[in-house]
């Protein structure tokens, strides 16, 4: 991870089976902000690393955590100094390589041993939904400001990199 990831972006990551991040990046689950609570994974995913209580803790406060704070807590498996990601990964990939077996063999332990089955995403997503479909109209104001705040950010960023 390179860039700040918050809601779909850290459930994404939350995915994979290792989490390389470079320093100083964020990462959160803000949906709590406009009364609604990550339903694409987060919490089965979560509670594959950390305990219960942290992930709904986590999952509550809205706060976007820097990668050196999720790497103390577990989530990140490998923190890299800015800008050198993707050399961080190219040396993960390497070591993996010289245990394919093993490596892959861990993978399908751990997928035994801390399943996430597609029947529990599919009823977390309808719980999901059922909250989305119950949020009112301040909840709606919110998501509404996040939005552009993200659109005023994005087109700042695009403006500093032409």
């Amino acid at each position: 991870m390179q860039g700040d990831a918050l809601g779909g972006g850290f459930e994404a990551a939350l995915s994979c089976h290792t989490i390389v991040a470079e320093e100083g990046v964020g990462m959160g689950l803000p949906e709590v902000l406009f009364d609604l609570f990550p339903g694409m994974g987060a919490y089965s995913f979560l509670c594959k690393r950390i305990p219960p209580h942290k992930a709904e803790q986590l999952m509550l406060s809205g706060e976007v955590l820097s990668s050196e704070e999720l790497h103390r807590m577990g989530l990140v498996d490998v923190l890299a100094p800015r800008g050198q990601g993707v050399q961080a990964v190219e040396e993960v990939i390497r070591r993996n390589r010289r245990i394919p077996h093993a490596r892959s063999a861990m993978h399908k332990v751990r997928a035994m041993a801390q399943p996430v089955s597609l029947e529990e995403m599919l009823a977390i997503t309808e719980t999901w939904v059922d909250t989305a479909l119950q949020l009112g109209e301040k909840s709606m104001r919110t998501m509404e400001r996040l939005v552009r705040a993200q659109y005023r950010r994005h087109a700042g960023s695009t403006a500093c990199q032409a």
